[in-house]
């Protein structure tokens, strides 16, 4: 079974930084593409940001380029984000999500990807 937990999130100024996390089991983690998803209010869920299997290729949206920074270690079966320079336009709620199709990472798409962590919400004060 398997299971994806996160952990982080809450309440940061804007300008300030804040690191989400992300553990997945019951599944061979450095087989699987991981992403990192948000979905304010109204608003369909977006990829933030996707990395391959090895760590060695990474998509990121427009909107976060330069300040967030998508990371992983295999060996704890462990995905981060870490949110620079956030803005409130940043604040949603926070997911991540495994793949095991190789080139889910690529389009970063929720549509492409199957196991959900619970999710984090994220708050940005200005």
């Amino acid at each position: 079974q398997v299971q994806v937990v996160q952990s982080g999130g809450g309440l940061v100024q804007a300008g300030g930084s804040l690191t989400l996390s992300c553990t997945a089991a019951g599944l061979t983690f450095d087989d699987y593409s991981m992403g990192w998803f948000r979905q304010a209010p109204g608003k369909e869920r977006e990829g933030v940001s996707c990395i391959s299997w090895s760590g060695g290729s990474t998509y990121y949206a427009d909107s976060v380029k330069g300040r967030f920074t998508i990371s992983r270690d295999n060996a704890l079966n462990t995905l981060y984000l870490q949110m620079n320079s956030v803005k409130p336009e940043d604040t949603s709620m926070y997911y991540c999500a495994a793949d095991a199709y190789s080139n889910s990472w690529r389009r970063c798409r929720n549509a492409d990807f199957g196991y959900w962590g619970q999710g984090t919400q994220v708050t940005v004060s200005s």
